[in-house]
């Protein structure tokens, strides 16, 4: 199979790779689960309702937008870019990590990330088709770099450091910085559901709003966050219905790609709406037409509030554990048969010797390039 691996400071290179990933690989590492993923047809929102990723992605459906020209180049770039450029599907490596979850947390396990090189190097190395990190770590290698692989500057975090800890996003810089070291894209974090939502909803609007006018293009980290989506002893943080909201949403304020943690159940606004409670609004057709509890169905509802694919979604790879490689390709097998536009992992691959970050983000990056793991 061949792949186009782009730099914009030379031409397009085709090469040839071994595709050491194949189906019966994949079936392999989702052992049990292997007929239950791979086989599944969805009966509830038809594939053929959807705006799925291919090569011509941002011709059949961003031309068409308001982006103006310097956007849809940006968006061009991202998706020409690394192991899956010309595939219309997307592989981020993402270290904010430092900020979000402190750096000495994060980058124990690899003391070398606590050099932002490293973390290019890795995106590089791995074919990712960005590094997405923050203002200072992109910042200082951006003279290197910016011209190689496409950089996503997230401009807003939670820090750990304020006692005792809040969770608030709040600004670390400016859209005009980003613009200003070559970025192709911001990234933001809205916590929907929290006390500080609204706020963050309108700064990050109208931080997108600008970004677009520059060029830049816009990825929007869709999370819930609210002690209230706990409900005996369920968290719904990630339920289908919520995220899904929080997606619908997000597109609506300008992102053009949203990140989203893969749904793990549904029904948290039927839950929110029990007893004496009253939240939101619901239609019993999300759980019995829109959705199933298969998780492929979980996702592609996440995929229908992204405008029915026309923002893509692409997938948390979540923290690492004990068993990422298994499970960062069921991940990518559940996004990419939901409708999905890919995955954005960071953890499971920096969090251990480059090498093995390398190959993890390559097991990933063979899901989507494997034709033989189809749209559901």
């Amino acid at each position: 199979m061949d792949y186009l691996l782009y730099f914009p400071t030379s031409n397009l290179i085709s090469k040839s790779i071994d595709m050491s990933l194949v189906t019966s690989k994949i079936e392999e590492m989702l052992g049990d689960e292997a007929s239950y993923l791979l086989e599944h047809e969805s009966k509830t929102i038809s594939k053929d309702r959807l705006a799925l990723p291919s090569s011509t992605f941002v011709d059949d459906i961003w031309s068409h937008s308001d982006r103006n020209n310097r956007v849809l180049g940006n968006l061009q770039w991202l998706f020409e870019s690394g192991r899956l450029g010309g595939s219309g599907f997307l592989s981020i490596l993402p270290v904010d990590q430092g900020i979000e979850h402190s750096a000495g947390a994060s980058f124990a396990a690899n003391p070398d990330y606590f050099d932002p090189e490293n973390i290019v190097k890795l995106a590089i190395e791995a074919g990712c088709n960005a590094v997405a990190s923050t203002f200072g770590a992109l910042r200082i290698v951006s003279r290197k770099y910016a011209h190689k692989i496409p950089f996503v500057v997230k401009i807003n975090h939670n820090e750990l450091l304020t006692y005792p800890n809040t969770f608030d996003q709040i600004m670390f810089g400016n859209i005009d910085q980003a613009y200003d070291m070559g970025a192709a894209a911001v990234g933001a974090t809205i916590y929907f559901g929290s006390e500080e939502s609204n706020r963050q909803i309108q700064e990050v609007a109208q931080a997108f709003a600008y970004a677009h006018e520059l060029g830049l293009a816009t990825i929007l980290w869709c999370y819930t966050r609210n002690n209230g989506f706990k409900v005996d002893g369920v968290d719904y943080h990630t339920s289908a219905d919520l995220t899904g909201q929080a997606n619908h949403i997000g597109t609506t304020i300008g992102a053009d790609i949203i990140k989203q943690k893969q749904p793990t159940n549904n029904g948290g606004y039927k839950a929110l709406n029990s007893g004496n409670s009253s939240y939101g609004k619901l239609d019993e057709r999300i759980y019995t037409e829109l959705s199933s509890d298969h998780p492929i169905d979980l996702t592609r509802y996440q995929v229908a509030n992204c405008f029915m694919g026309r923002a893509g979604l692409i997938n948390s790879g979540g923290a690492s554990g004990d068993n990422d490689f298994a499970d960062a390709v069921k991940t990518a097998v559940i996004n990419k048969r939901a409708g999905g536009m890919g995955l954005i992992s960071g953890r499971k691959a920096f969090q251990r010797p480059i090498g093995e970050g390398v190959k993890l983000l390559n097991m990933i990056q063979d899901v989507y390039l494997n034709d033989e793991v189809t749209i559901a």
